[in-house]
């Protein structure tokens, strides 16, 4: 069975892309969840378990095979499903659908440090940073070029729920959280996102947690 190491579900952004993307492969999986930055987080990340990944999250393993950061995580899965179950069928959406993936993976660098994810609070609605609304602009215009060359009648990114949704999904939460400013088209596919089933689990389970990191109690943006 695989084994899924994440952070705090009420924080931890990329251990949503993760457990996302393991729910989505529809394997059987053991979730661990380990609290961020706690009194034993050192000591923690030194273990066997971390050790391939310098102790960051979310890793997966599968027996001795291991696999961390989350867009690893989405083409182990992919493979390991038979490649039906994360990209679109189709040439030019998947190539779509990877470009858009990656740009999340590595780019939005002031939307990410601005508007860090924290799914249980609501903050009063203020002016984002530029920065940020640049960011944002980038945002709606790649969806709504996914959406309309690709969506066809289903409510997300490339019609039916996959790896770029999986990628966007913690930016949805940040736009709840911050309040933040998006085209009209995109509000139905954030609410698509997270009235997701996967994504409602996720939610329920950050509510329930105890842990907070104060840190990240502080809006930014």
């Amino acid at each position: 069975m695989l084994k899924l190491i994440i952070g705090n579900k009420a924080y931890s952004s990329w251990s949503l892309r993760g457990w996302l993307a393991v729910k989505q492969s529809g394997l059987p999986f053991e979730e661990v969840v380990v609290p961020l930055y706690d009194e034993e987080w050192d000591k923690r990340r030194q273990g066997d378990e971390f050790a391939p990944s310098s102790g960051k999250v979310p890793i997966l393993w599968d027996g001795d095979v291991v696999v961390w950061d989350s867009l690893a995580i989405v083409d182990f899965l992919n493979d390991k499903t038979g490649n039906t179950k994360f990209w679109p069928e189709d040439e030019a959406a998947r190539a779509m659908a990877r470009s858009m993936a990656t740009e999340m993976h590595s780019g939005f660098q002031a939307l990410r440090a601005k508007c860090g994810m924290n799914i249980r609070n609501v903050y009063p609605a203020r002016r984002a940073d530029d920065d940020v609304l640049e960011e944002l602009n980038r945002l709606m215009e790649i969806w709504a070029q996914a959406r309309a060359r690709f969506g066809g009648d289903g409510q997300f990114l490339f019609g039916d729920f996959g790896a770029a949704d999986i990628m966007f999904a913690p930016v949805c939460t940040r736009i709840v959280t911050y309040q933040l400013p998006v085209a009209r088209f995109a509000v139905p596919y954030v609410e698509a996102v997270l009235n997701h089933r996967f994504m409602q689990d996720w939610i329920a389970a950050a509510q329930e947690e105890e842990w907070v990191i104060e840190k990240y109690e502080q809006p930014e943006a």
